[in-house]
């Protein structure tokens, strides 16, 4: 089961991704334990220039926009 981390203050742009991404990974056929990870010194720790951020498996694979539910399926399936 892969790890799917939604770095970000909870803002509209957060929860946006945080939806797409779980329709990328039920599309996919992928399972993902989703976390959001809301603590700044905690985002900080994965180089995270600007909001939101998507984390996978603790890789920094997204930062600063909103990823297509297609891009995502991509990178959970590598």
């Amino acid at each position: 089961m892969l790890t799917v981390k939604i770095l970000g203050s909870g803002c509209a742009n957060c929860r946006k991704l945080e939806a797409t991404a779980r329709q990328a990974a039920a599309q996919a056929g992928v399972e993902a334990d989703f976390v959001k990870v809301t603590d700044m010194k905690a985002m900080l720790a994965y180089d995270l220039m600007s909001s939101p951020g998507l984390v996978i498996n603790e890789k920094l694979v997204s930062s600063g926009r909103i990823p297509s539910v297609a891009e995502i399926a991509q990178w959970l399936q590598a």
